[in-house]
Parts: C-alpha cells; structure tokens; sequence
C-alpha cells in the first residue's frame, strides 16, 4: 500500500513514512492511494480462527512488502495477546467487546500494533522518535502502556486538565521512564491543536523525528480494521440478515478504520454513527454542514471532540459528497440523561454492566432500529470496560463494577505530570530542551 496527503494526493509515501510522519508535511491526514480488494482473504475467515491469525493474514496482505513474513508474525504475536469477545444483549443487538486488552478500552489494539510496527522497523535504523499524542481518556493511557519500555521511543502525552477520569488520568501519569505526561490548561480541541502545529512547525521538525498515536497516525487506524473483521465473522446470525455496525464516536478514527474494513470487502450494510451532544458529524449528515465547534464535557468524555480529525479522511472516502455518505452512515445523538438511563436499563434487565460511551452505541443503536424500521442485526461496539468509570457507573445503576487487575495497580501509583498552557511556543520549548 502507498499512502498520500488528504490534501495533496500526489507525493506517495511507504507505510514506514506515514507511520514515523504521523501527519503529513502539508497538515493532511496520511489515507491509502487506492483500498486492496481483500474479498477472497476475508471470506475465507471463519469463526475457528483467532483474532491473531486474522491480524496477521491482513497485516501480511497489507504491509507485507515492507515487513518479511517472519516480522509480520512477530509483530502480530506481540501486538495481541488478547482478543475481542462477543455479548449477546438482546435480540438483534450483540456487543463486541474491546476492552480485554491492557487498559481496558478498544485503543489498545491500535496503540499495541503501532509501538510493536514502529519498534520492528527501528530495529532496523540507528534513530531515536518521539511519538506526541494528544488524547480525551483512553489514548494516552493505551498508548503510555503500549510503547512504556519501548526501546528508542519516547511517549509524549497531552491531556486536557480537569477532562479525564481519575482512573483515566492515573493510567497515563503513573509510568514515567519513557512516558512523559503534560497536563494542558484546556480542552482537548487544545491538545489536539498543539499535536497538529507541532508536526508543521519547521524548528520540531528540524530537530527530532515527531509521531504520532493518535488515530491521526495510519498505524493505528489500520489494526482497528481488524476487530470489525473478526467481529463480523464470529457473529451468529442468519446468513440472509442485514447488517449494521453502531460505533460510539469523538474523532472518528474507529469508524473510520470499519470503514476501511468496509472497503476492503467486509459485508456489512452500513454504520451508524452513535455521537453525545458533540454531535459535529450527525449534525453534517442531517444538514450537509461540517460546523466545528468547541467540546463539551460529558460523562462519554473520550467522545467530547468539537472538531474530529478523522471526518477529512471520511470526507474524501465518500468524494466530499454528505449524500454518498448518508447512503452507508447514519447520525445518532445521545444526551447525559438518556446514557445514564441507558446505563440502568441494560443493567436491570441484563445483568450487564456497560461503560457511558458503550452506553450512546447501545441506545443509539435501538434508536435507529426504532426510527427507521431496521429488522436486521446491529453489532454494537464496547469501547471501555465499565470500571474505568467506576463513579458514573454505580450512579446509573448502584453497582460497583468490579476493576481489573491493571486499573488498581494504576490507581495505587503516583501521578507524574508537567502542567502547560495551551500554547504551541510553551510546548515547543518544553520538547526542545527535554529531547532536542
């Protein structure tokens, strides 16, 4: 696969430069030249094989020109040691499950891939990357555990102050060693900001090599491709029924990626687009105006993003047409009220105990059967295990979720974090005399 600026489409990088680039020279976001037919490869998957045996067959297929095939398994063996699992909720609404990984939400899958990918290939080099990344919950700490240790790596997160859960903000400042936290005086519209002028400013980019993890960079987007795949091929249903897949959404970059899953040859009949009241993209579907703005604080605050990177990516995939994309996304806004209530009712009726971002995909998506008529299955995506929200969690429902193994050795940690203003010279100061 060849790679080019969302706007300039006519310098083709490998994988390797989109990966260490993160965004390209001119501001764009990295998208393929054109999408690989995998058909063939995909419908030969079948519900025997591991998550890990299909990441790897796609990993292979995709960059396997840069990667020998004993590299690409090396990188799928340890990228995965854990895997997706399916939740019947009721009829016709099934959850995939993504937060088995190591901190427990569906970043994890990205992050691991891309600290392994970018590991393999400067095993190859003498240089050393710093990787800034800016994140709303659950990046920084899938990522700060991902490439914690990595050797010639170093991690730079920015977070927004005050915007992050506890366990969320314990998660990405109790590593230290290679990871280095800032907490950034305002929004994460702001840390996202200070991520894209870093990588365009001249004097950054003269003097260290700059990545990215945010599903800005390719090498993260790509893998989440992955899980829809494997989603799909284990989920039991009546072969002649339709398909949906619901999608909690804030930068896009998970809808983006099942997109690409669509693309290569994944049968599915749609996606619905579950947003809270940051509802920038349900809002262009509905009036075919992209009107940014700035976030919101929610209790799905991983989803609070006023301006989401990945919608240029989308943008171009649908030719800029809002009628092309209204054919295979549909727009769903959820408030606080209703994803408490959500919350409730999933777990009075199931015994399930669901996380508030799952929450918007689990009511949107009965939102849209509702309205629309849909008679077939939705495959509802859940993004983050419920105890990282342990507070909103037992307020819905009065249940304390149990934590993970992970989450409590986080929680037992000290928080090591620089604060900054929201400012690109502050930040370029701090990155020039810590690793200039």
């Amino acid at each position: 696969m060849k790679f080019v600026s969302t706007r300039n489409g006519k310098k083709p990088v490998s994988f390797r430069e989109a990966v260490f680039s993160g965004l390209a020279p001119d501001g764009g976001l990295y998208i393929p030249t054109e999408q690989p037919d995998l058909r063939a490869r995909i419908g030969a998957f079948s519900k025997k094989n591991t998550f890990q045996e299909i990441a790897e067959a796609l990993s292979g297929d995709l960059i396997g020109e840069e990667l020998s095939r004993e590299s690409v398994r090396r990188v799928s063996e340890r990228a995965f040691t854990f895997e997706p699992a399916l939740q019947p909720l009721e009829e016709g609404l099934t959850l995939l499950e993504l937060f088995h990984g190591p901190t427990c939400a569906f970043k994890d899958f990205g992050a691991s891939f891309l600290a392994v990918v970018m590991e393999e290939f400067l095993l190859q080099e003498s240089r050393q990357a710093v990787i800034l990344v800016a994140t709303s919950g659950d990046t920084g700490s899938a990522v700060a555990r991902a490439f914690h240790r990595k050797d010639s790596i170093d991690v730079v997160i920015l977070y927004p102050s005050g915007r992050v859960s506890t366990l969320q903000e314990q998660q990405l400042t109790t590593l230290g060693g290679n990871v280095t936290a800032l907490e950034i005086q305002g929004s994460f519209d702001d840390c996202q900001r200070l991520v894209k002028e870093a990588f365009v400013d001249s004097r950054l980019r003269e003097s260290l090599v700059l990545s990215s993890a945010n599903s800005i960079n390719l090498g993260r987007l790509i893998p989440q491709a992955f899980y829809y795949i494997y989603g799909v091929c284990r989920l039991e249903r009546a072969t002649e029924e339709q398909l949906l897949i619901c999608v909690p959404s804030g930068n896009f970059g998970n809808l983006t990626a099942g997109v690409y899953a669509w693309q290569w040859g994944m049968p599915v009949d749609g996606f619905i687009a579950a947003t809270n009241v940051n509802d920038v993209v349900p809002e262009y579907l509905m009036t075919g105006e992209f009107r940014p703005r700035r976030s919101q604080k929610t209790l799905s605050n991983a989803m609070d993003v006023g301006n989401p990177s990945n919608f240029e990516r989308l943008s171009i995939m649908f030719e800029g047409s809002v009628d092309k994309m209204r054919k295979w996304i549909r727009g769903v806004r959820i408030t606080d009220q209703e994803t408490r209530e959500t919350m409730s009712q999933v777990y009075r009726d199931t015994g399930v105990l669901i996380d508030p971002h799952t929450a918007v995909g689990v009511l949107a998506s009965r939102r849209y059967r509702r309205d629309s008529g849909f008679v077939g299955h939705i495959l509802t995506l859940a993004t983050a295990h419920p105890g990282k929200f342990v507070d909103i969690v037992q307020e819905a429902t009065g249940v304390t979720p149990d934590l993970p193994a992970t989450l409590e050795d986080a929680l037992s940690k000290k928080k090591q974090a620089t604060t900054l203003t929201a400012s690109l010279e502050v930040l370029r100061e701090f990155l020039l005399e810590h690793y200039g």
